[in-house]
This record gives C-alpha cells, sequence and structure tokens, in this order.
C-alpha cells in the first residue's frame, strides 16, 4: 500500500468515526445543557435580559451579540461556587419578583414592564452594594449587568457597531477631540 491508499483509508476511517458519532449522539442525547449550569432555556432568558438592559437601537441589541451564551460560559468557567450559587438563585429571584409584581414570569413581560422590573431591581442592588458587608456575596442583578455590559462590548458586534473601531489603527494620538455624541473608541 502506498501513501496515497493509507491517507484516503485513514480519512475512511476517520469520517466514518465522526459520521457515526454524531448520529449517536443525536439519537440518544435530547439535552438541552449548554454546559454544566446553563440550560439553553436559561440562556434565552439571560439574552432577554441582556437585551433589555442594551436594547437595539440604531445598533444591534446585547441579544443580537450573544450575551446570555457568553454570561454562561463566564459564571461557569470564571465564578467561584458562591458567586455561581448566588447568579443561578437570581434567575430564579427575578422570576420571583416578576411575578409578585407584574404577575407574571419575566419572559412573557412586555418590553416596558420589563425595564421597569429591571431598573428597579438596579436601584435594589445599588442599595445593596452600598450596605453590604465586604464578606457578603454581590447583587445576582450586579453580576447580570456588568456581565451583559462586559459581553457586550467585547463582542464583534459591540465593537464594531457600538464603538468606533479601526482594525488598523495608525500612531498612537493621545489628544482626539471629541464632539458630544460621539461614540468610544474600541481600539
Amino acid at each position: 500500500m502506498d501513501r496515497r491508499e493509507a491517507l484516503k483509508a485513514v480519512g475512511l476511517l476517520m469520517g466514518g468515526a465522526m459520521i457515526g458519532g454524531d448520529l449517536l449522539m443525536s439519537c440518544t442525547s435530547k439535552a438541552t445543557k449548554v454546559n454544566d449550569l446553563f440550560d439553553q432555556d436559561q440562556v434565552a432568558f439571560l439574552n432577554e435580559v441582556a437585551d433589555t438592559i442594551l436594547p437595539a437601537t440604531s445598533t444591534p441589541g446585547a441579544k443580537e451579540a450573544g450575551v446570555g451564551h457568553l454570561m454562561a460560559v463566564m459564571v461557569q468557567d470564571c465564578y467561584p461556587a458562591e458567586d455561581q450559587k448566588v447568579f443561578m438563585n437570581g434567575i430564579t429571584e427575578l422570576d420571583k419578583v416578576s411575578k409578585k409584581e407584574f404577575g407574571s414570569k419575566f419572559m412573557d413581560l412586555s418590553a416596558q414592564d420589563r425595564t421597569k422590573l429591571l431598573t428597579a431591581l438596579d436601584e435594589e442592588q445599588k442599595n445593596y452594594m452600598r450596605e453590604k458587608a465586604p464578606e457578603a456575596p454581590n447583587h445576582y442583578f450586579r453580576m447580570m449587568k456588568e456581565l451583559t455590559l462586559f459581553g457586550y462590548f467585547t463582542s464583534e458586534i459591540g465593537s464594531t457597531k457600538a464603538l468606533r473601531y479601526d482594525p488598523i489603527p495608525g500612531r498612537y494620538d493621545a489628544c482626539i477631540p471629541y464632539k458630544k455624541g460621539d461614540r468610544a473608541w474600541a481600539t
């Protein structure tokens, strides 16, 4: 057998193994888990929260930037267990507050009611953070809001559509005139 035939045989074996593995996985696994902590419904929920914080205007919103998925990855991979627990409980708590204030789940609220709810939660988290003990955990909504802003402005959409972006910046200029209404620089 020459090298060309050996490569063809290996390619067929590897391709067959990959295709076979995909077929087996799709037939046996119906899980909607994104990672160990979050499922697809929770990521969709986080996308809606993020899109309420940063809605689409003349630029795309946080949902279009996929901020919910980034939140799921960041919470699982970067947050300590205590903060993960606070964040996960916060998803449930946000729905409880929504039912208490508006009589339905967050996902069923109008955009106006979502904004009212998150504005009240933002005020609550500000007061909590001002008065909390140093060893107390952060407020869940503060984590959601911080991850929304971080995720959006570090995404391709946020950096190129909401901020000014120069893919090949020129020389360093420390004093660029700023006019009211100009977008901030991403690069």
